[in-house]
């Protein structure tokens, strides 16, 4: 007797694909791990130990100081409040939270691409946003820039969304719960940070663009409209505080300033990004070239890639520019809310390359392949660089804390350098890393910044500091200068041999300061 098996039809089956948000989750956390990793060895800086002081205040105290400074950061200062009493202050502990805002960022980018690419755009963008350097520093500084990336990523995925139609299966009522989202969430991140406001002119460019209907439109109006409403308040103080970005106006060429707004790290990431977007956009023209000289029916059509990338990143930059012309106040870093868009120009212009030098399937993906590792390879020695232990504006202040708990001894005192701009100042050393500090008089200390209406100690020199017997009973004293190439800083010594101490020839030189022992 022959007995019929049945075919085990399973092990013919083609293996599923990937889908959209398979692939976001996967790059959300790659990017995540990515800029993670090694994000404790950079020594913390002045921006950094704004958010530290700031999130480590009573919640009225904080509030009382946005009133004078740093209103713009209220909400992240708040969110972080919460944060490090969770998480503690360490600088992983600090960081981490704007890692998690770039995977995300890294996820929506995916899903962006994907919705007019398919799966390959989508790897492509995945891994450039991976490497980008303007957000893989963003994901290792304690900083709200990350979440405004994140944020203005997944805000423009919504109204793409919204655009689209996505809402034509939803009720009327769940449609505008959509853009009262979408006028929401556009409000948050500019509480965020003032500036990702300015998002709001490429998604308008992109709506008209899109010819959507009328009551797209006019739904995106009364949300938009909405969110600015409610800004008002904090652009009144952010114009009532101007005068502390005041710097910005002296410093116009520093070319560092220029890298940021690249949003490529170094020059040799920049030379190559712009090639790609440049590639990317030029069929974009062409065809819009073909459109405008022929007759074209009416109506609306889909948002591109390329046409929402190029509005997000050019458009809002491009307004803070304008007005920087006029009254300084901007510098690179704030337009890292536009770093997704940067990714997915280079993406699809990793994808245009791939086509145009790949003649069959194969050829197309292999171009691709190696265009996009190329691309990762210019990346990496900018991602090392990011890692260093003075990374963030030669910041050495965890060398200068693990100086002081080797050489100091409990009682001893210690006076900091106080003719640095504030975000450099020694001091801030104690405060974002306090355990090499442990034990030691702190003579010219004024007001804690706790009780400060500013985000820093206020402090006495060190004359003042001896008339109100601060130094009485101190016999060593270590002062801690800032060491400026080029320039010899002194600051305090003078002062300190008036009132009898002498340096004993103990001098310490971290990477960016001069530790000096006196004694009585």
């Amino acid at each position: 007797m022959t007995v019929l098996v049945e075919p085990d039809t399973r092990a013919v089956r083609p293996p599923r694909r990937l889908g959209p948000w398979t692939i976001a989750l996967a790059f959300g956390l790659a990017a995540t791990v990515l800029s993670a990793a090694f994000s404790w060895v950079p020594s913390l800086w002045g921006d950094e130990a704004a958010t530290l002081l700031s999130a480590k205040r009573p919640v009225g105290s904080l509030l009382g100081m946005l009133l004078h400074v740093d209103a713009v950061h209220g909400l992240y200062y708040l969110g972080m409040h919460g944060w490090i009493r969770l998480a503690g202050e360490s600088a992983f502990a600090l960081r981490l939270p704007s890692a998690l805002a770039v995977g995300a960022a890294v996820a929506a980018v995916t899903l962006i691409a994907g919705r007019r690419g398919g799966r390959r755009a989508a790897l492509v963008a995945g891994i450039v946003a991976c490497v980008l350097p303007r957000l893989t520093y963003a994901g290792e500084e304690a900083r709200s820039y990350a979440f405004t990336a994140a944020a203005a990523a997944w805000l423009t995925l919504l109204l793409l969304w919204l655009i689209d139609g996505g809402g034509r299966r939803l009720t009327p009522g769940a449609r505008r719960l959509a853009w009262v989202l979408y006028g929401a969430g556009m409000a948050l991140t500019s509480y965020l940070f003032l500036y990702t406001a300015t998002l709001i002119v490429a998604h308008g460019v992109a709506l008209l663009a899109s010819r959507a209907s009328r009551a797209t439109a006019r739904c995106w109006a009364l949300a938009s409209s909405a969110a600015v409403l409610t800004l008002v308040p904090l652009a009144v103080l952010a114009y009532l505080e101007r005068n502390q970005i005041a710097y910005l106006g002296e410093t116009p060429d520093d070319p560092s300033i220029w890298y940021y707004f690249l949003w490529f790290g170094m020059p040799w990431v920049a030379i190559a990004a712009w090639a790609l977007i440049g590639v990317a956009l030029w069929p974009a023209w062409r065809a819009w070239r073909l459109r405008a000289h022929r007759s074209v029916a009416r109506g609306p059509r889909p948002v591109s890639t390329v046409l929402i990338a190029s509005t997000w990143l050019f458009l809002p930059t491009g307004v803070l520019l304008l007005v920087n012309a006029a009254f300084p106040l901007y510098t690179g870093r704030y337009s890292t809310f536009a770093a997704p868009a940067a990714a997915l120009l280079v993406a699809e212009g990793i994808l245009v390359l791939g086509r145009r030098l790949g003649r069959d399937p194969r050829r197309v993906v292999g171009a691709t392949v190696t265009a996009t590792l190329v691309f990762v390879a210019l990346c990496a020695p900018v991602y090392v660089l990011q890692r260093g232990p003075y990374a963030k504006n030669d910041s050495d202040w965890a060398e200068v804390s693990a100086a002081m708990a080797t050489n100091a001894a409990p009682g001893d005192a210690v006076v900091f350098d106080q003719s640095a701009k504030p975000s450099q100042r020694p001091r801030l050393a104690m405060r974002t890393y306090p355990a090499g500090f442990a034990g030691l008089k702190d003579p010219t200390l004024r007001v804690p910044y706790y009780r400060n209406d500013g985000w820093a100690d206020r402090q006495y020199s060190v004359a003042q500091a001896d008339h109100r017997g601060r130094f009485d009973g101190i016999e060593r004293v270590w002062l801690i200068e800032l060491d400026i190439e080029g320039v010899e800083d002194t600051w305090g010594l003078r002062d300190l041999h008036t009132l009898g101490f002498a340096e004993t020839g103990r001098h310490i030189e971290t990477h960016r300061s001069d530790i000096i022992e006196l004694t009585r």
